[in-house]
């Protein structure tokens, strides 16, 4: 198996993840309201889709991920698709990123001197499908091998793509991470699982941060871990927690600090003011190896992250 993550770091030293792709989505107009949230848009902007992600592209991304973090066989067989139509938007999504990243890296006046970016197949959990607000709760109350059975479609899908990997989002649960990593045992595809946090120390359905790294660390297929969707505040705690169960890379890409109401479906209160380019040194020396945004952090947000992380490992290098 060929690690796309650490080949990354090893050749540039840092990853820079794209942003919030509903957010960008939203703000070229999309109406995101349906229960599908982002993956509406394969069925009715796949144009907006391949621009959002050129946009993060242009901002400074190494990495994309796909907009299949809502897309299931069930949600879509709600919508009166049959699986044959659901697997053919699968694939059509990561297809939209492919073609965005190499056209980006065609354009030499914008692509001179950069890596070719990584395109992530992105997984969202189950309550993401259920579109209660329940991924930032975890309480499922499903099995391992529950979650393992409506996985594994879509995963089955995915793995067959051009994906370079694929990227496991915003997992409230300790039993979905079970589930992820058995996924990727059978399939032998690259995979990293992000985690949804309450705290600076739990998961959403409160197990230790430290216990769900500690299983990612012990398959050789998750090739690294994270952290996503959470306060941003308590991203520097969090990556120390999972540094003491794991060597593999870490990644974190915070929301802005609003709160999700799934009843409105709108984001509350008010947005934590972080200046991207100082939490990204930060978030370096705590020992973050990828740094990105999740909802409600757009393109600027990734400039800036990008200009300080290549700033401080231009440093470390020169110091060293």
């Amino acid at each position: 198996m060929t690690d796309p993550v650490r080949t990354f770091l090893e050749q540039q030293g840092f990853l820079v993840l794209d942003g919030g792709l509903a957010t960008e989505l939203e703000s070229s107009g999309c109406d995101l309201s349906d229960e599908l949230w982002s993956a509406q848009a394969l069925l009715d902007a796949p144009d907006a889709v391949r621009t959002a992600h050129r946009r993060y592209l242009e901002a400074g991304a190494d990495c994309i991920a796909t907009a299949t973090y809502q897309a299931t066989f069930e949600g879509f067989r709600a919508r009166g698709l049959e699986e044959a139509d659901t697997t053919r938007l699968l694939e059509h999504a990561v297809e939209i990123a492919v073609s965005a990243r190499d056209d980006f890296m065609s354009d030499l006046s914008i692509s001179a001197g950069r890596l070719r970016p990584l395109v992530a197949a992105s997984i969202g959990p189950y309550g993401a499908f259920l579109a209660d607000g329940s991924e930032y709760r975890g309480d499922y109350g499903l099995s391992a091998a529950d979650l393992y059975d409506f996985h594994a479609p879509r995963w089955q899908v995915l793995a067959e793509t051009a994906a370079d990997l694929l990227a496991c989002e915003t997992t409230p649960s300790v039993e979905e991470a079970r589930a992820y990593c058995r996924l990727a045992a059978v399939s032998h595809r690259p995979t990293w699982i992000s985690f949804q946090c309450r705290d600076r120390a739990h998961l959403a359905d409160g197990t230790p941060l430290e216990t769900a790294v500690a299983l990612c660390d012990a398959e050789p297929h998750v090739v690294a871990v994270g952290v996503n969707c959470t306060d941003p505040g308590l991203t520097v705690s969090l990556i120390g927690a999972a540094r003491r169960a794991t060597g593999k890379p870490i990644l974190v890409y915070p929301n802005s600090g609003e709160v999700w109401d799934a009843e409105a479906k709108r984001w509350t209160g008010a947005a934590n003011p972080v200046d991207w380019a100082r939490s990204a040194a930060e978030w370096l020396a705590a020992g973050a190896d990828g740094i990105g945004g999740c909802c409600r952090v757009g393109p600027s947000a990734i400039a800036a992250i990008r200009a300080r992380t290549a700033s401080s490992r231009r440093t470390v290098t020169s110091e060293g």
